[in-house]
């Protein structure tokens, strides 16, 4: 059976309740298992965060990634939203969703989608703060959870 792939690099905002009940639409999921990433504010003092990428590389990469984890799991389908652009504090950059036949195999594709995503996708973040923008460095966090996937 194949996957069901929709891949989107967009400036506009998604709707999550959409993106669940089209990948459970399959009358064949037992689980959707989804992660939706935010701008963080408040603590970390970011006024917005404008997300940069290079077209046709990114889009191919996200294939790649989710051919991944299609090798890995049985999956029935896989949707990956990512925005670019300025957003702002509270705003949601990324949608990652994945439907399976029983969640353990949801939740390990979503997660695993995810950090390949954060250490692989070529974007890039600007923040800016009070005292001026800055460009986001790879986190060691990041890749270390990638390491899990690697081993």
């Amino acid at each position: 059976m194949s996957v069901e792939t929709n891949i989107a690099i967009q400036h506009e905002d998604f709707d999550v309740g959409i993106e669940v009940d089209a990948l459970s639409g399959t009358g064949v999921a037992g689980a959707v298992a989804t992660f939706v990433g935010f701008v963080r504010g408040g603590a970390d003092d970011v006024l917005a965060m404008t997300l940069e990428h290079y077209p046709g590389m990114t889009e191919r990469t996200l294939r790649d990634i989710v051919g991944l984890a299609q090798a890995r799991w049985f999956l029935l389908g896989v949707r990956v939203i990512h925005r670019v652009g300025r957003l702002l504090p509270g705003e949601r950059i990324v949608f990652v969703g994945v439907a399976g036949r029983h969640r353990g195999e949801a939740f390990a594709a979503c997660q695993f989608i995810m950090d390949y995503l954060k250490t692989q996708a070529p974007f890039w973040k600007k923040e800016e703060t009070a005292n001026g923008a800055r460009w986001v460095d790879a986190r060691d966090s990041d890749e270390a959870a990638l390491k899990q996937w690697q081993t």
